[in-house]
C-alpha cells in the first residue's frame, strides 16, 4: 500500500509541468469473487491529483468518488388488500437502476456544487437518473422512486459517506466503500470528481468486477449459459429430495 502511494508521488511530481489538471486513480483490487463464505467487501479506491506546475492550492480539494454497479430495468409494485389477499396492484418501471450505488466526498453533496453539476455528474443518491418508463404522473413516480431507493439504502446496496474522502497534504486521496453481502454480480465503475468553485475541475474512471466463484460460479453459468440442463438438473434433484423424503417418512412410520 505504501509502496503504491509512494510511486503516485512519484508520478505527480515527475508530471507536474501538464497543464490540466489531472487524477490519478488506483484500487486496491480489479476483482472481488464471492463464494459461500462472502460476508462483503470493502474497496480502496485511492490516487493523486497532479497539479499544473505541481502548484498544490492552498484551500484543500474537494474530492466526490462514485461507485456503481450493472444497471437493468426494475419495477416497483404497491401491494394492495384484495379480499382480504395482498396482491400485487400498482406499479412503476425504472429503465436504469444501478445494482449498487455509493458514492464518498470531502463534504456533503449539497455543499460541493450546485444541484445543476451533481445533476450532471450523478453525484448524491436524489441525483440518480432511474428513467421512468410506465406513464405515471410525477407524484406516484417520486413516491414509487422513493420506495425504491429506500428499499435499496435499507440493504446496503445504496450509500452516501460525506466525509468519507481524505485528502492528505491537498494531494493524495483515498475512499473506501463498503460492498454489501447483497451486491450483484457484473461490471462495475468507480468514478472520481475533483471539484472547486462549484464546478467538476478533472475526472476520471476505472473499472472492476465482481463476480462468483468455486461452486456458485459453477451453478451461475449453468443457469445462464446451460438454461435447459440446469432446470432438468433442478428438476432431478427436487425429486431425489422428494423421494428420500418418502422413503424415510415410510421407515419411520
Amino acid at each position: 500500500m505504501m509502496r503504491r502511494i509512494a510511486l503516485l508521488m512519484c508520478a505527480w511530481t515527475l508530471l507536474g509541468g501538464a497543464a490540466p489538471i489531472r487524477l490519478i486513480t488506483q484500487l486496491s483490487q480489479a476483482r472481488i469473487d464471492i463464494n459461500t463464505s462472502f460476508r462483503g467487501a470493502e474497496l480502496l479506491v485511492f490516487g493523486a491529483i497532479q497539479y499544473p506546475r505541481g502548484a498544490v492550492p492552498d484551500a484543500p480539494p474537494d474530492i466526490a468518488v462514485v461507485v456503481r454497479g450493472p444497471a437493468g430495468p426494475v419495477t416497483v409494485r404497491q401491494k394492495a388488500r384484495v379480499a382480504g389477499i395482498w396482491v400485487n396492484a400498482k406499479g412503476v418501471r425504472f429503465e436504469s437502476v444501478p445494482g449498487f450505488y455509493a458514492v464518498a466526498a470531502t463534504q456533503k453533496i449539497e455543499a460541493l456544487a450546485d444541484e445543476r453539476t451533481t445533476a450532471i455528474y450523478e453525484i448524491g443518491i436524489r441525483n440518480l437518473q432511474l428513467s421512468p418508463a410506465s406513464g405515471a404522473d410525477e407524484a406516484t413516480t417520486r413516491a414509487f422512486e422513493a420506495g425504491l431507493i429506500s428499499t435499496r439504502q435499507r440493504q446496503g446496496l445504496f450509500a452516501e459517506s460525506p466525509g468519507g474522502v481524505q485528502v492528505t497534504r491537498g494531494v493524495l486521496y483515498a475512499a473506501r466503500i463498503a460492498l454489501p453481502s447483497a451486491v450483484p454480480v457484473g461490471d462495475y465503475t468507480a468514478e472520481i470528481h475533483l471539484v472547486g468553485n462549484g464546478r467538476v475541475l478533472a475526472s476520471t474512471s476505472t473499472g472492476f468486477a465482481i463476480g462468483k466463484s468455486g461452486f456458485e460460479r459453477w451453478v451461475y453459468v449453468m443457469a445462464k449459459e446451460r438454461s435447459l440442463l440446469y432446470g432438468l438438473a433442478a428438476v432431478g434433484a427436487a425429486l431425489l429430495a422428494g423421494g428420500l423424503a418418502a422413503l424415510v417418512t415410510r421407515r419411520r412410520w
